[in-house]
């Protein structure tokens, strides 16, 4: 391929597309090392208990078995999980987490112990036989009811189950809601999801004398070195971590899961390679999303909000050591997304339940807070008479008032969100819509379209955290000219690997199959904190910048001296000047073999080079926020959905989703991340929840029973782009892995209250199941009669 097809703004195909697509990546799963021995970890029954005794001696004679582990004996070997984001960091309440549960279990599905033994088959039939006699608690499975004063409390030494209370928002709401045409109140209940990825989480560890290897399928393998040393007491420079192909992460595959630490110590005292794979069962107790959000918007009678007050209270179940927990913060800051609303107050209660713990998941919280404010505007829009998109029209942040900082504190840095509407609205033809609206509501067909805005901040840096909004990369020319990338930032199986080989080939001129990109080895790859919060191309691909750029500022020096001008170019792998041309390759030849002849430029063609985008602000202002995003992409989405009042069952007809993440670097890879976070926003708005029974054990354990959306549910999304880029990254880039699914759940949900508009129907939460969608159907006739 020619530069121009594999450079910045080109989509050339992934590098690794054809190993994927024929089998042969090597996932977690394939290390296969002699003597490996296999994990199953024995998981809590019930949801709130004090542990009497667990009794292995069955296990322990069980054919197969090498060893049989409890919390007690773990505790021994092994300190608490470290928090990716400590809660005591930001005032809240937090308790030490283990790797087995010692004393006393919080939550159904909680690991209490584990076996190992010559294969998996063998593990699982010993580790049936454990006997673990419990104190049943009492438990608490709703976050309001743990608000209660005589609720049951998860952590004796909390004054309540409240990790933390948080208030933010500026101005003063309540008088501006005072002076308002119109107050305007809602509900919003967002169930229970999870992300629920292709291949489970997973980790292979092997000890050879005091040194550790861990393969693992997981996002962070620096910040997992850095854990594991802390849990087990060895020193950091004796642990390697690896990570290769990742089916898929989502945020559920950052660090601090307990079964990190476990597999490393079984590996210890087994003295053999010990692997553990979680089944669906087991990733389907990670949860997602759940939270209430009660607010009143005050508007005037020509649409424009003046106020709006908040007050969320999410259910993270159990406390994990994991980042889920710190979701909801995102949720709260991000209000009031992308309108210009100075006077807002958002309350926030963060409540432990005997539930499974949150893990982090694609939005991180910010896509509630997307979800809620749509829902506001469509409520505003429907009190005043007024047209939802032009109520969004005349709310929005204006183009020419970025950077704009938010009543919460976010500096958004660019954006032309009147752009976004105006494309959203031409490409899914919303006059057309609204005609075909009216003719099919004669034949007592409800037809909807609903809008749903996105501002989504990327590229996070909380201070004090290993959430950073640095990274780092090495570039490094051999003397054949062949180029190694190095990057700290590591793939979920999205493709940056091919993003960043672009930027590297299109700085120094070289052919994209020239470049190798290494990811996921910490004995290999420079220090960095590996994918989040739509990152990796930002600091990632700026940090691959500057290193290529210093690669190749030394490549134009050496072709400047073998060619005899100062005008040199690098363009497919050929310097050219003064009417000649040489092949890279011989420039790196000549510079590492005879650097002497060359004189003063130094023999070495490689650079390690960090990059720290701007707009980033750790320092307080004169109300106590800090802002932690360099980048703001923003997204606007249209549903067109029938609805059969019927049945209740919601058919997606049409999707447009409009979007902006600045520069793109690989068009084709913005469009796969996008079309992803728009399904997970379609399921969790339309078919998925995480159901627990009256004893808190999960119910949805499978997806014959959690309905994750199929092909034949979801249309073909349609994409529009807007670029407009950020003045803080190095290409104009901005993060694109998170947006979509609060903008999926606000589009669809407000197309569903469109569509049954003549039944009076006022949307409340999600999914929008069949029973759902008629249980809002019997309510509205019923407040009519």
């Amino acid at each position: 391929m020619t530069a121009a097809a594999t450079g910045i703004g080109s989509s050339p195909r992934r590098r690794d597309g054809a190993e994927l697509l024929t089998g042969r990546a090597t996932f977690l799963d394939d290390h296969r090392p002699e003597g490996m021995l296999h994990a199953v970890v024995v998981r809590s029954e019930v949801a709130h208990g004090r542990i009497r005794s667990i009794d292995t001696t069955a296990a322990e004679s069980a054919p197969g078995v090498a060893l049989v582990l409890t919390g007690e004996q773990a505790a021994r070997h092994a300190g608490p999980v470290p928090y990716f984001i400590d809660p005591a960091a930001r005032g809240g309440n937090r308790a030490d987490l283990r790797c087995l549960a010692v004393g006393k279990v919080t939550h159904a599905g909680q690991p209490v112990a584990a076996v190992v033994a010559r294969t998996r088959h063998e593990a699982h039939d010993a580790a049936d036989l454990v006997r673990v006699d419990y104190e049943v608690l009492p438990h608490v499975l709703d976050a309001e009811a743990a608000l209660a004063q005589d609720a049951p409390r998860l952590y004796e030494d909390w004054p309540g189950n409240v990790v933390m209370h948080n208030r933010y928002g500026t101005g003063d709401p309540d008088a501006r809601l005072a002076e308002a045409d119109t107050v305007v109140s809602g509900e919003i209940r967002i169930a229970r999801t999870t992300t629920a990825p292709m291949e489970p989480r997973g980790y292979l560890a092997s000890w050879h004398g005091d040194t550790l290897t861990v393969h693992a399928s997981c996002q962070n393998p620096h910040q997992l070195r850095w854990m594991l040393a802390t849990t087990l007491g060895v020193d950091e420079g004796r642990i390697r971590i690896v990570t290769a192909k990742v089916g898929g992460s989502f945020g559920l595959k950052m660090q601090g899961h307990p079964e990190e630490t476990l597999v490393a110590l079984l590996s210890r005292l087994a003295g053999a390679p010990v692997k553990w794979v979680e089944d669906r069962r087991e990733a389907l107790l990670a949860g997602a999303r759940e939270q209430t959000h009660r607010f009143r918007v005050g508007a005037m009678a020509d649409g424009r909000i003046v106020a709006l007050v908040d007050e969320i209270v999410a259910d993270i179940g159990a406390l994990t050591a994991q980042a889920g927990w710190a979701m909801p913060n995102m949720s709260a800051t991000t209000l009031p997304s992308g309108y210009a609303i100075p006077d807002c107050r958002i309350e926030l209660d963060i409540v432990v339940t005997n539930k499974p713990p949150l893990a982090a998941a694609r939005g991180f919280g910010k896509d509630a807070a997307h979800f809620v404010m749509e829902r506001a505007v469509d409520l505003v829009a429907r009190d005043l008479g007024l047209d939802p998109a032009e109520v969004r029209r005349r709310n929005f942040v204006p183009s020419d008032a970025f950077p704009y900082r938010t009543s919460t504190g976010l500096n958004i840095d660019s954006g032309d969100f009147e752009g976004l509407l105006d494309k959203t609205l031409d490409a899914v033809d919303h006059p057309g819509v609204r005609r075909r609206q009216a003719e099919l509501r004669e034949r007592g067909r409800y037809l909807g379209v609903g809008l749903g805005f996105e501002l989504t901040p990327e590229s996070s840096d909380s201070p004090g955290t290993f959430v950073s909004g640095f990274d780092t990369t090495t570039v490094r020319m051999s003397v054949t000219g062949m180029v190694t990338v190095l990057t700290g930032v590591t793939s979920p199986g999205g493709g940056n690997d091919t993003g960043i080989a672009q930027i590297v080939a299109a700085e120094l001129g070289v052919p994209l199959a020239w470049v190798e990109l290494v990811q996921g080895d910490t004995d290999r790859c420079p220090n960095g904190f590996g994918n989040f919060s739509g990152r990796s191309m930002v600091v990632g691909g700026g940090s691959a910048t500057l290193a290529a750029r210093d690669v190749r500022a030394k490549l134009l020096a050496v072709a400047a001296r073998l060619l005899d001008t100062d005008d040199v170019e690098l363009r497919d792998g050929v310097a050219t000047g003064g009417g000649r041309e040489l092949p890279v390759p011989e420039v790196a030849r000549a510079l590492l073999t005879r650097a002497f002849a060359i004189g003063d430029i130094e023999p070495v063609l490689e650079s390690t080079r960090a990059y720290k985008p701007g707009n980033i602000d750790h320092v307080p202002d004169e109300f106590g926020r800090i802002q932690p995003y360099p980048t703001y992409s923003s997204s606007l989405h249209a549903a067109v959905v029938d609805v059969d009042a019927e049945t209740g069952k919601v058919t997606l007809v049409d999707y447009v989703m409009a979007h902006d993440c600045g520069t793109m670097i690989n068009p084709s890879l913005v469009e796969g991340q996008a079309r992803g976070a728009v399904t997970m926003g379609l399921g969790s708005a339309l078919s998925e929840r995480l159901r627990f029974d009256a004893d808190g054990r999960l119910a949805t354990d499978r997806f014959k029973s959690y309905l994750l959306p199929r092909a034949g549910d979801v249309p073909l999304l349609r994409m529009v782009h807007q670029v407009t880029p950020s003045p803080f990254t190095m290409h104009g880039n901005k993060g694109a892995g998170e947006a979509g699914v609060g903008g999926a759940q606000a589009a669809v949900a407000n197309a569903v209250e469109d569509a049954l508009a003549p039944l009076g129907v006022t949307v409340r939460g999600v999914p929008l199941t069949p029973p759902a969608v008629l249980a809002l159907i019997d309510e509205a006739r019923k407040g009519s009669s």
